[in-house]
């Protein structure tokens, strides 16, 4: 290693290769780390090539360093803003009570006579 890398540190690389695991990123002229696939932005990644080429300059995170491989774990994910949750809020959602409707017993029924039979066979 050229540079003296560590943990946390954000730095520009260009990738390298692209694999279906995820894509290399040359930090300098002797030093290349790997974003994986998770890594490279919020949500689901099917093909890395969709989001990364051959050549493409990115900011990427130094996430781990492994002193004795020498191989460095990058994410271009954790420099981007995480996605707020969207909920649903257009209509309160009702409680499984009040989407039930008692009076309905068909269905039932069938459940209730058949409970009787069930654990009668499981006693004998």
């Amino acid at each position: 290693m050229n540079n003296e890398y560590k943990v946390g540190d954000v730095v520009t690389g260009k990738v390298t290769g692209i694999q279906p695991y995820g894509a290399f990123v040359s930090l300098d002229e002797n030093t290349q780390g790997l974003v994986h696939i998770s890594e490279i932005t919020y949500g689901y990644v099917k093909e890395v090539g969709e989001f990364l080429t051959v050549g493409q300059e990115v900011e990427v995170k130094i996430l781990e360093i492994d002193s004795e491989s020498g191989k460095i774990s990058l994410s271009i994910r954790e420099l981007q803003e995480k996605p707020s949750i969207s909920k649903k809020e257009d209509k309160p959602r009702k409680s499984l009570q009040a989407r039930v409707d008692e009076h309905d017993e068909e269905g039932f029924n069938t459940l209730k006579e058949k409970l009787a039979e069930w654990i009668k066979q499981s006693i004998q």
